[in-house]
Formats: structure tokens, C-alpha cells, sequence
């Protein structure tokens, strides 16, 4: 078998592929071992507890899901109790996804978990939350409170960060920089692309909110993309995803720069895909150049 294994951040992965946080739950169990997977990460959460949106909350489309949970999650504490002895069971690498309304908000939040950091691995920053403080702009939007924010909560733990970036912006390369430059470990590319489905029947947006998060194979060229500008940019580790369905959309994320690749859509379709991502990349290592996964990173870019 190929080497498959990854470092990132200062973690090593048994293999790149990464549970990614919107779709992870621990149901998944039931079907087969989640720690299979290199890395897996939690739902987004926020201090209180949250409903979320209204419903509905998930329309399909020709080549994708839109989706507008709205950060539906138990809080911090009820995260402890009741999520965080079920993530002790897993060997592979965990990691805490979190998100807050303010920079506060986000250091309230590591705070309260800092006593159960030997239970996990990474902080994953989800910076597609609108900052309430400054006129509800996202976070992720401006290179300014992309900085002022990783700043802030880099104070908080010595754990990876992991800032993982919209592409609902003009320049996310810069955006990338301001993470790197105030102590981000990790870039994951990229979060959902705002988009809408209209119930003409109704005469009105289906979704409860209006509009959704678009993930699936629609979006995998614009993923594609953005990890390619800013591996060029950065020096620390990318996590590239959007709409990877198969083992070799996985390896174009590996060509145009990613270190390791996260995996969301594709598991409502196929709940075991690690095995097959798993082999396959295997199985093209075997056959090809390469002697191990981490010497796809990059070739693409020349």
C-alpha cells in the first residue's frame, strides 16, 4: 500500500481525507468506523445553544445542495457533556469547529472548552459568521477582521487554528495572507457559495432564510481555483474542498497545492466514501510516479 499519510499543522493524518464540519455526525458510527477517516470535524459551535433556521432548510439543485442550517448546535456546554466522550472513542485526529457573533464571542467560547483540549486536536475558525459588532459583515469578507480575529483567539490556546475562508469575496487571497500573518496554522478553502432557489409554483425563495450555502460538484472548479491562487501566496498548510465526490477530484485539490482534502456533500450520497477514497488514491499512487500523497502537493502548479 502507498503512504497516504499527511502532516498538517503539526498533526499527522493517517490519511488527507478530512470529515468536513457541516455534514459530521456521530449517526455515522453506526455504518462504520469514523476513524477511517484522517481527520474528522465537529458541527460549528457557538456559546448558547441555537435552532437555527427556519425550515426549509435544504433545497437541491442540478449540481449541488443549498443549504441554510444556520448554525443549528447545542452550545459549549452541552457540546461537553454530551458530544465531546463520544469523540474520546475516535483515534483519528478531531477537530473543534467553532463559531461566534463577535471576537468575544469566539474567545468565550475556547475558554470554555480549554479544559477538554486533550480530547481533540485543532480549532477550526468558521469565519462565514456575520460579526454583529461591526454592522453584521462576515468575519471572513474583510482582511482586517480576518486579522483582528485569528489575532485575538491566537492568544487563547496553543492548538492548531485552522481559518477556514468564504469565497464570497473579491480578493480571498488577501484574506488568506491576514490569517497567515496573525498566526493561523491552516487554511481550509473553501465554505459554502451564497445561493438561492426560487419555489415558482409560491412565488417566493425556497429556503425558510431566503438563501443557502451551495456546496456539491457545482463548486468544485471555483474550490479548485481559490486553493491554486493561494498556495502560491501562503506558506502554511491548505485543507481544499468543494463539491469532491470521487478520489480523483481529491487529487486535483493535491495538484493545484492542498495538503489535505475535506470531504462534506458527497457523504449524504455515499456515507462510506472513505473506503473508496482511501483505495483509490492507493491504488493511483501504486501505479503512477509518486511515492507518497505528499508528492501530488503542488505539481500542478508547476
Amino acid at each position: 500500500m502507498a503512504d497516504i499519510s499527511i502532516e498538517i499543522a503539526g498533526m499527522r493524518l493517517e490519511n488527507p481525507f478530512i470529515f468536513a464540519s457541516g455534514i459530521f455526525g456521530k449517526e455515522y458510527s453506526e455504518l462504520y468506523d469514523l476513524s477511517d477517516w484522517g481527520a474528522i470535524t465537529t458541527k460549528s459551535l457557538t456559546y448558547h445553544p441555537r435552532d437555527g433556521n427556519p425550515a426549509p432548510r435544504i433545497a437541491e439543485t442540478p449540481c449541488g445542495l443549498l443549504n441554510s442550517i444556520g448554525l443549528a448546535n447545542p452550545g459549549v456546554m452541552r457540546f461537553v457533556e454530551e458530544e465531546l466522550p463520544f469523540l474520546d472513542t475516535l483515534s483519528t485526529r478531531k477537530i473543534v469547529s467553532i463559531a461566534g457573533e463577535t471576537e468575544d464571542e469566539f474567545a468565550k467560547i475556547m475558554d470554555a472548552l480549554s479544559p477538554y483540549e486533550g480530547s481533540f486536536d485543532a480549532y477550526e475558525l468558521n469565519v462565514s459568521c456575520p460579526n454583529v459588532s461591526r454592522g453584521g459583515m462576515a468575519f471572513g469578507t474583510s482582511a482586517e477582521l480576518t486579522h483582528s480575529l485569528v489575532a485575538r483567539v491566537r492568544l487563547c490556546t496553543d492548538k492548531p487554528l485552522i481559518v477556514k475562508l468564504t469565497p464570497n469575496v473579491t480578493d480571498i487571497v488577501g484574506v488568506a495572507q491576514a490569517a497567515c500573518d496573525a498566526g493561523a496554522d491552516a487554511i481550509s478553502l473553501i465554505n459554502t457559495i451564497v445561493g438561492m432557489v426560487i419555489d415558482i409554483e409560491h412565488r417566493k425563495p425556497l429556503l425558510g432564510d431566503r438563501f443557502g450555502g451551495l456546496s456539491g460538484p457545482a463548486v468544485k472548479p471555483v474550490a479548485v481555483a481559490c486553493v491554486f491562487k493561494v498556495a502560491s501566496a501562503i506558506s502554511v498548510p491548505i485543507i481544499g474542498g468543494g463539491g469532491i465526490s470521487s478520489w480523483r477530484d481529491g487529487v486535483e485539490f493535491l495538484m493545484a497545492g492542498a495538503d489535505a482534502i475535506s470531504v462534506g456533500s458527497a457523504v449524504f450520497a455515499n456515507p462510506t466514501i472513505i473506503n473508496e477514497l482511501t483505495d483509490k488514491l492507493s491504488s493511483f499512487i501504486d501505479r503512477g510516479e509518486f511515492t507518497s500523497v505528499r508528492d501530488i502537493v503542488g505539481v500542478a502548479r508547476g
